[in-house]
C-alpha cells in the first residue's frame, strides 16, 4: 500500500485543524445598541445666585436607562443614576445666563440624543442676607390616579426675593418650583402608598424658610391591589413627664382581611427600626397608643412612621411620616 507524501500529509492535518477550529467557533451575543429615549420636559431654574435646579421626564430603554448626563453648553457638568430626574448644579456665577441639556444612558454606554435646551439665568447675589423667608401656608393637594399629585399652597413673603419653593416628601426633597410659582405637580410615585408633602421657601441668599404644615396624600391602587395596609391617622406629640422627655403616639391600625388581628407594630425613627409593639393581650380594635422616652437633649428632631405585621406575617405598608422635637 502507498503512503501518503509528508505535503499531503501535512494538507491534510491542515484542513482538519481548520475544520476543527471551525467547528469550535464561539457567537458572540448581539450586542445592545439601541439608545435610549431622548429626555423630555427639561427645566431650569435658578435656586440662588449661584445654582440652578435641573429637572427632567424619565427615559424609555430596551434594556434599562442607568444614569443622566446634564451637559451646559455642551460641557457635561453632572452625572446622576437611572433612578432621579433631578439634579442642582453648584458652584455657578451670579447674573450669568447658562444653557442645560440632557442625556440617558443604558448600561452599554449608548447616549440618547441631547434634550432640549433649558435657559436660566442666575440672579444678583445679596451680600450679607441671612433672613430666611416666611413659611408657606396652607398647603393643599389632591391626587391624580395611581401615580402622581397636584400641590398648592400660599406664596411665602422675603425681604428680598423668594427664587424658588422646594417640595419635600418626607424628609427628602424631590421637587422644586420657581419662586412665581405657588402649584407644582410630583408624579413617578408608587400606587396605593402614603406620601408625606411639605413646601420650604428658598431665597438667592439659599436661605430656606420652615416647613409648612404636613399633606398627606394617598395615591390610588394599582389594578387588581387590595385597600392600603398602612396604619393611619398617626399623632406624634413631644412631652416631658416627671422631667423626663418622650413621645406619645397615637393611630388607627389598619383592616385585617379575614378576621384576622394586628397584633404587632414595627416603629422607625429618623428611617431605621427601633422597637416592635406588641400586644400581650387583645389588640386594640379602634385607636392604638403608645409611649417612649428620648435621652437626647431639648430641640432634638425626630422622623417618625409605623408599619403593622398583617396576618400572613408580612409588613404592611408605611404610615404616613410624623416630625416632633423635643422639649
Amino acid at each position: 500500500m502507498q503512503r501518503p507524501t509528508v505535503r499531503a500529509a501535512l494538507t491534510r492535518c491542515a484542513a482538519l485543524l481548520v475544520l476543527t477550529v471551525t467547528g469550535c467557533a464561539v457567537t458572540e451575543p448581539d450586542r445592545d445598541t439601541e439608545r435610549p429615549s431622548t429626555p423630555g420636559g427639561v427645566t431650569a431654574q435658578a435656586g440662588s445666585a449661584t445654582s440652578v435646579h435641573v429637572m427632567w421626564d424619565r427615559s424609555t430603554d430596551n434594556k434599562a436607562v442607568v444614569g443622566y448626563e446634564v451637559y451646559e453648553k455642551g460641557v457635561k457638568v453632572r452625572t446622576v443614576t437611572g433612578t432621579r430626574h433631578m439634579v442642582d448644579i453648584d458652584r455657578l456665577t451670579p447674573s450669568t445666563a447658562y444653557t442645560f441639556t440632557v442625556r440617558a444612558r443604558d448600561a452599554a454606554g449608548n447616549l440618547s440624543a441631547p434634550s432640549g435646551a433649558a435657559a436660566v439665568t442666575t440672579p444678583a447675589p445679596t451680600p450679607d442676607d441671612r433672613t430666611a423667608p416666611s413659611t408657606p401656608a396652607k398647603l393643599r393637594g389632591r391626587v391624580e390616579g395611581t401615580g402622581a399629585v397636584s400641590l398648592s399652597w400660599a406664596r411665602a413673603a422675603d425681604d428680598t426675593a423668594v427664587t424658588s419653593y422646594d417640595i419635600y416628601q418626607e424628609d427628602s426633597r424631590i421637587h422644586s418650583v420657581p419662586g412665581a410659582a405657588t402649584t407644582a405637580r410630583v408624579s413617578g410615585l408608587r400606587p396605593g402608598t402614603v406620601y408625606t408633602f411639605t413646601v420650604r421657601a428658598r431665597d438667592a441668599a439659599e436661605n430656606s424658610s420652615g416647613d409648612s404644615n404636613a399633606l398627606d396624600l394617598t395615591t390610588a391602587s394599582g389594578p387588581g391591589e387590595g385597600p392600603s395596609t398602612a396604619p393611619a391617622d398617626l399623632e406624634a406629640t413631644a412631652v416631658r413627664k416627671a422631667g423626663v422627655r418622650g413621645i406619645d403616639l397615637r393611630w388607627t391600625p389598619p383592616r385585617a382581611g379575614g378576621g384576622g388581628e394586628i397584633r404587632e407594630h414595627q416603629l422607625f425613627l429618623n428611617g431605621r427600626p427601633v422597637t416592635t409593639i406588641v400586644w400581650g393581650t387583645t389588640p386594640p380594635t379602634g385607636t392604638a397608643t403608645y409611649h417612649f422616652t428620648v435621652s437626647e437633649p431639648p430641640g432634638t428632631r425626630y422622623s417618625i412612621k409605623l408599619r403593622a405585621k398583617l396576618p400572613d406575617g408580612k409588613w404592611g405598608d408605611f404610615s404616613a411620616q410624623r416630625t416632633v422635637v423635643t422639649r
